[in-house]
């Protein structure tokens, strides 16, 4: 995939963690499941719509629908990952042939205008595209829709070195006392650890490797930091565009935000990071109009204007802009599915002798933190999120990674 949509995609996921409101039960987003919705709809939109849509996009609108097929095209190569792109229309509506023929193969679907209708067939495309993970399609039905151009991402990552998982009861902190699913683990790659600088300070990344083509990244700032910087600067270190030091080029002592570094004497030329975090699950619905400048999406919703003649010679507005997401970490790996749906309306030990020098890190993420799902060649960030209520501990007849973050219901 270019580097240009990359960076393009990423930026708006930068900006999206700096305005999401973290809930008390955490969040998670996925502007890679937004930003092609977004150029589809660029490359379809005429006057102060078309300009909104390619500001949020960072690209120009005419370059909107080729960056858009191409990034949907390469995500579907990534290894563990499924991506679709669907678009649904009222037989009325006239779609403009040559805008559709952009959208990826067999994509194109029908509305009955039936409210109860579309919704079952969307919610059943939905699963199917996520395999289970996320069951619905985030649109209201109003009677008058008349498009819906919706994605659905689902990633599943297996660890390279799977975690330890116990209950135990973090000593101090905002999760004191709670009985928690602690995951733990011990490998030969201190350097997994790194720390960036941003403006709020230092913010300690760990990196924990799938089998795949994709890692997640957790993410601890300084105590009391927020969540938006902490992100940001995660986010930046993360895609390279700040610089971050692994704890070889660290000193010893407290280095980072959660993270501890000593030189010690042992029997072998062995250097070793512990780590110490908890297993979560998350399930969150975004309001994409709630930020409708971020998305490019203020004008696009005024019903008294004719925003996208390239799409239908049928004045079209948005009317709904939601995403679905859920992202679940465990000890043998990790989940996530975005689902992301416009919807359009009628507009206008004891050691032996010491023989070796050698260094010992230990990193623990017992207090709020964030993450970040990478593809690991192109730095393309898939999912990013923040924690605040990790998994508690489960009675020990109940397996450790059923449990599964439950949405709403309709």
């Amino acid at each position: 995939m270019k580097n240009e949509t990359v960076r393009a995609v990423n930026r708006l996921t930068t900006r999206w963690a700096a305005q999401a409101p973290v809930r008390d039960s955490g969040t998670v987003l996925a502007a890679s499941g937004v930003w092609p919705l977004l150029a589809l709809l660029a490359d379809g939109a005429g006057g102060p719509a078309r300009a909104e849509l390619a500001e949020a996009l960072d690209i120009p609108a005419e370059a909107a629908a080729g960056a858009a097929r191409e990034l949907l095209a390469a995500l579907a190569d990534v290894r563990g990952l499924r991506a679709a792109t669907g678009l649904w229309a009222r037989t009325e509506v006239p779609l403009d042939e040559v805008w559709s023929a952009k959208l990826p193969p067999d994509a194109r679907g029908t509305l009955s205008g039936v409210p109860g209708t579309d919704a079952k067939v969307l919610d059943a495309w939905a699963a199917e595209r996520t395999g289970g993970l996320i069951e619905r399609v985030p649109v209201s039905w109003p009677e008058d829709t008349r498009l819906v151009l919706a994605s659905a991402l689902a990633l599943r990552v297996r660890w390279t070195e799977p975690f330890q998982e116990a209950p135990v009861a973090v000593a101090e902190g905002p999760w004191a006392r709670r009985p928690l699913r602690r995951l733990s683990r011990t490998t030969r790659a201190p350097d997994e650890v790194r720390v960036a600088h941003g403006p709020a300070g230092a913010v300690t990344v760990l990196e924990v490797a799938g089998t795949e083509d994709v890692d997640v990244h957790l993410l601890l700032g300084e105590p009391g930091t927020p969540s938006g910087p902490v992100l940001e600067t995660g986010l930046a270190a993360v895609t390279g565009a700040v610089p971050s030091l692994p704890v070889g080029e660290l000193p010893d002592g407290t280095p980072g935000p959660g993270l501890t570094t000593r030189t010690v004497d042992a029997p072998f030329p062995v250097d070793l990071l512990q780590v110490r975090t908890v297993a979560f699950s998350l399930f969150a619905e975004h309001d994409l109009l709630d930020h409708a400048p971020l998305f490019g999406l203020d004008t696009a919703r005024d019903e008294n204007f004719e925003h996208f003649p390239g799409i239908s010679s049928e004045p079209l507005a948005v009317g709904s802009a939601r995403q679905s997401a859920m992202a679940r970490f465990h000890a043998t790996g990790y989940e996530a599915a975005a689902v992301t749906a416009v919807a359009a309306r009628p507009g206008g030990g004891a050691p032996p002798r010491v023989r070796h020098r050698v260094r010992r890190a230990e990193v623990r993420f017992d207090r709020p933190f964030g993450f970040v799902a990478v593809h690991r060649d192109s730095r393309l960030v898939l999912a990013a999120g923040w924690v605040t209520d990790p998994d508690p501990a489960v009675e020990a007849d109940r397996s450790a990674d059923a449990r599964r973050p439950t949405p709403p219901s309709r």
